[in-house]
Parts: C-alpha cells; sequence; structure tokens
C-alpha cells in the first residue's frame, strides 16, 4: 500500500440509509503498510453510520503477510465491538489461501466484489 494509494474510506452515496462504507486498498498489505491499514479501518469504523458494513474493497491488493492479516482481524474485533460487519471484497486467491491456512476463513464474510 503506498503512500501514493493510500487507502481512503468513502461512505455510500445516499448517507441517510445504513448502507455499506467502503475502504478501497491497493497495494501490499504487509508490515511495511499495516499501520497505515490499521489507520485507515480505525477511522472507517469511527466514522461509519451505526450499523453499517464496512466492505474492505481488494480488487488493488494482491499480496497480504501476516501483519496484514493481524490488521484485518484487529478491525475486524473493532468492529464487532461498534456493532459493524467488515466485508472483504474481491480478495486475492493469495489472500483466501492465508485465511485457509490460518484458520481465519470464518472470520470474515467474503464477496465476489463490492457491489455484492
Amino acid at each position: 500500500m503506498a503512500a501514493e494509494d493510500a487507502a481512503v474510506a468513502e461512505a455510500a452515496a445516499d448517507t441517510g440509509h445504513c448502507g455499506p462504507y467502503v475502504v478501497p486498498v491497493s497495494g501490499d498489505m504487509d508490515r511495511d503498510h499495516a499501520g497505515e491499514l490499521r489507520k485507515t479501518l480505525a477511522a472507517a469504523l469511527s466514522q461509519a453510520p451505526e450499523g453499517a458494513d464496512i466492505i474492505v474493497d481488494l480488487r488493488n491488493s494482491s499480496f497480504c503477510d501476516s501483519a496484514g492479516l493481524n490488521t484485518l482481524l484487529d478491525a475486524r474485533r473493532q468492529g464487532v465491538r461498534t456493532g459493524h460487519v467488515l466485508r472483504l471484497a474481491a480478495p486475492s486467491h493469495q489472500l483466501l489461501r492465508l485465511l485457509e491456512l490460518t484458520g481465519s476463513n470464518g472470520f470474515f464474510p467474503l464477496d465476489a466484489s463490492v457491489s455484492n
């Protein structure tokens, strides 16, 4: 997740309802970028309307290491405490495999795309 490709949270266009809150991620979710991802996800969780799903848009991210996974898991735990569901949209094959190998695949609803 290069600085110029920093993740930015975007609210649903109609803020009058409890629509999803999309967090686009680009680049790697690794040790070098986990802090930036953590801040972005924390901001999304604090800014999203009550009860809104947080959709992590992973279309432009192809790699995730243990630091990235821990960041996602921490955000999921924070979401549970604050009434939000953290969803992963368009995860890469590598991330799906990492979730499976670590036993974390049941912790996140997975969507093929952001619009699902």
